[in-house]
């Protein structure tokens, strides 16, 4: 079950995939967007595209407006990868930031954007993703079930899309770019991380004390 957080990890990594579909069985990336916050500050950013090895399903190029010959093209000029260097790139990545202690943020990223990540690294690479990463499971943080901790669906049937949770919290969406929704996604958390905050104070407020220590950043086994 997600928990609420009143603090924030001291390292972040935001997440993102742009890709051919939404079937995460078959479909694949077309871009990653990558973005780690130290502290709650930006630290570090990657954006990069990959030319997959299927069509782009004309529902996904309406939303985030890439097409197959735009890829082509960004091929020809070395400005995007196959999809075997795509997967052992972002992989890369994770292993670089989870190595050093970083939570994953992000938007369905679970379900979405690390299950396909996971299915395209065994179909195309042949290998098992956590084999790979120096972690037994991802330690994740998704927005809209942060959210929904906050403030449960039987209480509020807002809307919580990344997009909708970038207008209750006025963060700027990303608009369907890779790493412009990795960045919205962080920022998302940030806002939360602070209301809760906020919320808790103003339900003590006759504590005049800092609340220094928190039982959610204690750890726990396996994660």
């Amino acid at each position: 079950m997600h928990k609420k957080y009143f603090a924030v990890p001291d390292l972040l990594l935001g997440f993102d995939t742009e890709t051919t579909g939404l079937d995460v069985s078959s479909e694949r990336a077309i871009s990653y967007g990558f973005c780690a916050y130290e502290r709650g500050r930006p630290l570090w950013s990657e954006h990069f595209f990959v030319r997959p090895d299927r069509p782009i399903s004309p529902g996904a190029q309406r939303v985030h407006g890439v097409s197959m010959a735009q890829l082509d093209e960004r091929y020809l000029r070395n400005e995007a990868v196959s999809v075997p260097m795509g997967l052992i790139r972002a992989v890369g990545v994770l292993r670089e930031y989870l190595g050093r202690g970083a939570k994953i943020v992000g938007a369905n990223v679970t379900s979405f954007d690390l299950e396909m990540l996971r299915r395209s690294y065994a179909s195309v690479l042949e290998k098992n993703l956590l084999d790979d990463l120096p972690v037994r499971r991802f330690p994740v943080i998704d927005v809209i079930e942060h959210d929904e901790v906050m403030e449960s669906r039987a209480i509020s049937r807002r809307p919580r899309s990344l997009t909708s949770l970038c207008h209750h919290y006025g963060v700027m969406p990303g608009g369907h770019d890779a790493l412009s929704d990795a960045r919205a996604a962080v920022e998302v958390f940030l806002a939360q991380v602070a209301k809760n905050d906020a919320d808790r104070g103003a339900a003590s407020p006759q504590i005049s004390f800092a609340l220094e220590w928190d039982s959610s950043r204690a750890p726990t086994h396996g994660s």
